[in-house]
Parts: structure tokens; C-alpha cells; sequence
């Protein structure tokens, strides 16, 4: 019972330190605000998303390995699926917000050069996506704990 307390504890601070380092991002993802401090702080708060994001991963992996529930539960419920589906999607929505907070940093060292208000707008749009997903998966989390 320890166990099963100690891993949804880490599986939910890991929950709510995404959300926190993911409206980080899509607050200071701004054309208007957009200096170097702010391409490097979104490096640095696109770092600890993915850091977060795994660590998100491996405990709900400890939960369903080591949980009380047992693996066979969690495989066998469909909401369960659906929220591995969009954890997924949202990795994949991410790699091009990331890709570009590097590129953004590379070139600003390199030339001085901000990315134009084109490239901002459309690598804040996936991050806003991804900050509209994330409460749709506690919603089905919500859910699925009640018996859907």
C-alpha cells in the first residue's frame, strides 16, 4: 500500500510540474515579449518539460508495473489507451517547439539574429495545443477512476 501511495504521489507532482513548466512556456512565447533572456529561459523551461515529461512516463509505467492494479487492469481498460494516445501526442507536438527553442538559441549566439513573428506564432500555437490536451487527459483521468 506505501508503494502504491509513494508512486501516485511522484505521478502526480510529476503531473502538475508539467503543467507548470508547459504554461511557462506558453506565457512567455511571445513575439511581442521574445528577447534573448526569454530564448534562453525557453530553452531552459523546454529542458525541464522533457525532463518532467519523462519522469511522468517512468512513474506511470512503475504504476502500472508495481501498482496494486496489476498490468493486466491498466492494459485492459480503454481510457487508459486513450490517455497514453494523446501523453504521445503531445511528445510528438513538442519535438518542433524544442527543435526550435534550439535553433532559436543557436542562432541568436551566432548572429544576434530573433526568430520573426511567422516562426513564433506557429511554434506557440503547438505549445498552446499541448496546454489544451494535458486537461483533457486529467478529464479522462477524472473519469476512468470513477468506473468508465
Amino acid at each position: 500500500m506505501t508503494l502504491e501511495a509513494v508512486l501516485a504521489a511522484l505521478h502526480l507532482v510529476a503531473i502538475l510540474t508539467l503543467v507548470v513548466f508547459l504554461s511557462s512556456q506558453a506565457a512567455v512565447c511571445r513575439i511581442e515579449w521574445l528577447n534573448a533572456a526569454v530564448v534562453e529561459r525557453l530553452v531552459r523551461l523546454d529542458v525541464i518539460y522533457g525532463v518532467t515529461a519523462f519522469v511522468l512516463l517512468l512513474t506511470g509505467l512503475a504504476r502500472v508495473v508495481w501498482g496494486i492494479k496489476g498490468m493486466s487492469w491498466y492494459v485492459s481498460q480503454p481510457l487508459f489507451h486513450v490517455k497514453i494516445t494523446l501523453f504521445v501526442a503531445m511528445a510528438l507536438l513538442s519535438i518542433w517547439p524544442t527543435l526550435s527553442f534550439r535553433r532559436w538559441r543557436r542562432d541568436l549566439r551566432s548572429t544576434g539574429a530573433l526568430p520573426g513573428a511567422q516562426e513564433v506564432a506557429r511554434v506557440r500555437l503547438l505549445v498552446m495545443i499541448q496546454s489544451h490536451v494535458l486537461p483533457v487527459v486529467a478529464v479522462i483521468a477524472v473519469f476512468w477512476a470513477r468506473g468508465w
